[in-house]
């Protein structure tokens, strides 16, 4: 009841899930003392678990959730109680104790009514992590990929529908930091680099907010390395899909620069050519 609100209504809302701040931490003594092994119903300690998540008593609310799990592992409440335990790691920015957690619920109950969300939340721990697009993407592409399990496992739940809104930000990470690179390539004159990389953006990621930046840098570059073809033709495409942006702009700067906009205009025919066919 209580548990499917928790979850269910921030998936359904379709907003991320920021992390919360800690607070009412108990000291290590005071645990022990609390968690003495005194048998209590499953209800009780449930209830009071979900009492102190929503009053963000977050180290308190875990301690209740595991006291769930040891004294009644067999329980229907356990199983809701380990997930939820993974949830409160994921809201504390406990990624890896959470991924734990929740690999360990897939593992032990794959068919559970919950297996979803606990794929979600698996994404979710992955995808919160997603680095500047100066630094590696590992951690980028296991969200990638665990965004991809729920929409391929789940297709028409809620969890699907918010899972391939994230995967639209996290391929614009992913050509991000493709051409955090092929600029970097084309500073330094390694021009040829530079080329495989605004290419690679074009192929794989042609739908992301960065494509005609990339196919401005192909006419730079192209231009850079004397192929005069291969510059007109990036630039008949930009023009032909991009034909009021600023990239557009810069590369009709780039053929004025080198005394060609002959060879821009014709690369304007190329727009027109392809219009009529």
């Amino acid at each position: 009841m209580r548990f499917e609100l928790i979850f269910l209504g921030k998936a359904a809302l379709g907003t991320t899930l920021l992390a919360l701040g800690l607070s009412a931490c108990t000291s290590n003594s005071a645990k022990n003392e609390e968690f003495a092994y005194v048998e209590r119903p499953v209800e009780i300690l449930y209830s009071e678990a979900v009492d102190k998540l929503a009053g963000r008593r977050f180290d308190e609310a875990i301690l209740f959730f595991d006291e769930v799990e040891r004294q009644h592992p067999y329980s229907s409440w356990a199983r809701r109680a380990m997930l939820m335990s993974a949830f409160v790691k994921y809201e504390q920015n406990q990624y890896e104790d959470a991924l734990t957690d929740i690999d360990r619920f897939l593992s032990i109950h794959p068919g559970n009514k919950d297996a979803p969300y606990a794929y979600y939340l698996r994404a979710m721990c992955h995808y919160e992590r997603i680095r500047d697009v100066g630094r590696d993407q590992d951690i980028t592409r296991n969200a990638l990929d665990s965004l991809n399990d729920v929409v391929r496992r789940y297709p028409d739940t809620e969890y699907a529908r918010d899972a391939r809104l994230k995967l639209d930000l996290t391929y614009d990470h992913l050509a991000g930091k493709e051409m955090d690179v092929g600029r970097y390539y084309l500073r330094n004159g390694q021009h040829i680099a530079a080329v495989n990389r605004f290419n690679k953006v074009i192929i794989e990621y042609q739908t992301t907010s960065h494509t005609p930046e990339a196919l401005h840098r192909l006419v730079e570059a192209y231009l850079e390395l004397g192929v005069l073809p291969e510059a007109q033709r990036n630039a008949a495409i930009l023009g032909y899909n991009y034909p009021g942006t600023e990239w557009y702009e810069d590369t009709y700067k780039l053929f004025r620069e080198r005394n060609l906009v002959d060879a821009f205009n014709a690369s304007k025919q190329l727009d027109v050519a392809k219009e009529k066919s």
